[in-house]
């Protein structure tokens, strides 16, 4: 098994090399790696120790970013290093200041050793998931800890399954397991791993973090103005398709629309979509002319967790695809939220639609039927804030465990 897991490493990095060739995003992925260890060299003094955490992608970083910025607080003088394994991660986080920041060089021998050579960490702090068999080895081996924190697992993937006796081997290399409910906590005791507690997911710390001093948008209070807005995050094309019959049957309200995707091509398929016109972001000025659409494009990365505030509900995308993206932030607001039907995997959904702060939706007349209800439903904006207010708090109880483990 471990010669397919090299083989199947070498195989992906191929095939990444070959889209980078007229994807952006591989290319990203790929150029991003070259001269790794010069860029590293440049930074780090390999003679001081770092706390290193590391995140498949954005999403992973602004779960895990309560701990780190919380450890950073507690002790300024520790030096951090964070990797990202994603594009969509490292690019839009590689200047943050709290931390140097770096692609993490793909998972081999050689890599892992010269990595954790480089960067010399004391403790790694993994997010939720992407375990990789040479770095957590050579992390074993050298007698670091290694933490999971947010840890959620689920019977159908291989480290339970009878074949999966490699996969198990990688996770007996982690130190300490942090996971966000008991079905994860049940299924890693069932292969021999004790070293869990469960302490909720550090994305309700973030959000709730985020809800009380968001970052105030002028022209977004100039476009809505008094009018009740429906805030629509991270969509993807087949979400603008059902969400393209409300703004006409509601000439009232205004919608807000951040796709995950801004590529020009894409920018245009919203704007022939939508019937009663729309604006861009970035050529809005909030002039009287302006402030007469009804709908709001928005053409840049990094906004969404402010826009919620400004919304009455919330429409959160990928629930037609892989699955949907993060409702918390929406929910944090007080906002009531829709989504596809692909959402078995987020526990957070199941949690709000049992509360009636939600509703999963697959056709355009469910859309409406959800979109209505929530329009007028302040009781479902009360349940969705107080059920982010109730589940904060992971992040404090794992940074007690990390510092009385190793006396930081």
């Amino acid at each position: 098994m471990k010669l397919l897991y090299i083989i199947g490493i070498q195989a992906y990095t191929l095939l990444i090399r070959i889209f980078s060739l007229f994807n952006p995003k591989a290319k990203l992925f790929i150029n991003g790696r070259k001269n790794i260890y010069t860029l590293i060299a440049q930074k780090i003094n390999p003679e001081e120790k770092h706390i290193w955490f590391h995140f498949a992608s954005l999403g992973e970083f602004e779960q895990g970013r309560p701990v780190l910025e919380k450890l950073k607080t507690l002790y300024p003088g520790k030096k951090i290093v964070v990797t990202f394994f994603s594009p969509s991660g490292y690019e839009i986080r590689k200047n943050y200041a709290l931390a140097d920041v770096f692609y993490l060089p793909i998972d081999t021998a050689t890599n892992a050793k010269r990595f954790i050579a480089s960067i010399n960490p004391e403790m790694a702090i993994f997010t939720k998931y992407e375990f990789w068999h040479f770095y957590f080895k050579e992390l074993k081996t050298q007698g670091i800890p290694l933490y999971v924190i947010s840890g959620i697992f689920r019977e159908s993937q291989a480290f339970f399954k009878w074949y999966g006796s490699f996969y198990r081997n990688i996770l007996k290399s982690v130190t300490y397991f942090f996971v966000q409910n008991e079905e994860s906590k049940n299924l890693l005791k069932s292969i021999g791993l004790n070293n869990v507690t469960i302490n909720g997911d550090t994305r309700f710390d973030r959000v709730y973090e985020n809800a009380q001093s968001p970052k105030q948008l002028p022209l977004i209070e100039s476009f809505i103005g008094n009018s009740p807005t429906l805030v629509c995050g991270s969509t993807w094309p087949e979400d603008e398709k059902i969400l393209s019959a409300l703004p006409e049957k509601y000439p009232d309200w205004k919608f807000i629309i951040a796709p995950h995707e801004i590529h020009e091509s894409h920018i245009e398929s919203i704007e022939k979509q939508f019937s009663v016109g729309s604006m861009r972001f970035s050529v809005f000025s909030s002039q009287i002319s302006d402030l007469k659409s009804q709908i709001l494009i928005i053409d840049n990365i990094g906004m969404l967790s402010s826009l919620y505030q400004y919304g009455k509900v919330a429409y959160i995308g990928g629930g037609f695809g892989a699955g949907i993206h993060n409702t918390l932030e929406a929910a944090a607001f007080g906002l009531p939220v829709i989504f596809g039907p692909k959402y078995d995997k987020f526990q957070e959904a199941k949690d709000l639609i049992a509360l009636g702060a939600a509703k999963s939706i697959g056709s355009t007349e469910e859309l409406i039927s959800a979109f209505e209800n929530f329009a007028e439903n302040k009781n479902a904006a009360e349940l969705a804030r107080k059920y982010v207010t109730d589940k904060k708090g992971a992040t404090d109880q794992i940074i007690s465990m990390i510092t009385k483990s190793d006396q930081l």
